[in-house]
């Protein structure tokens, strides 16, 4: 679903490695929309004083110090949801009935917040249109 290519940005041949890789990646005659989306990654950001990158869409990091790496975890979560057509959605549910379970089986559950005040919780999930429009279908309030 996605290309992530890192690269050591204080590396002499930096530029040299990255059209090479783009070579063979070409050569290996992946769908045009996967090499479109590629997330470039410069890593060791720290060892380069005020480093910002030039080329386009570049993200800056640290691996070493997690500079960087919430943005980074955000473009992936943002261009996997576009490239899958799935969503993240958050949905409040009764836990005396069978949402939670149905959800376990056709979805992603990240996070699931309990208020045992109500019997309630909030489920936070990776979910398809499809299993989405169903589970409205099932489950209408």
């Amino acid at each position: 679903d996605l290309i992530v290519h890192v690269r050591d940005i204080t590396h002499p041949e930096t530029i040299l490695q990255k059209a090479t890789v783009l070579s063979v990646l070409r050569n290996l005659n992946l769908p045009s929309h996967l090499l479109d989306s590629i997330v470039e990654v410069h890593n060791k950001v720290d060892l380069v004083e005020r480093y910002k990158p030039t080329e386009e869409n570049a993200l800056a990091v640290s691996a070493l110090h997690g500079h960087g790496l919430e943005e980074l975890k955000q473009e992936i979560e943002k261009k996997i949801l576009t490239a899958t057509g799935k969503k993240i959605l958050t949905v409040n549910i009764n836990l005396e009935g069978p949402q939670l379970s149905w959800l376990y089986k056709e979805a992603t559950v990240q996070e699931v917040e309990v208020m045992p005040e109500d019997g309630t919780a909030r489920v936070k999930v990776i979910i398809g249109s499809s299993a989405f429009g169903r589970y409205k279908n099932l489950f209408p309030n």
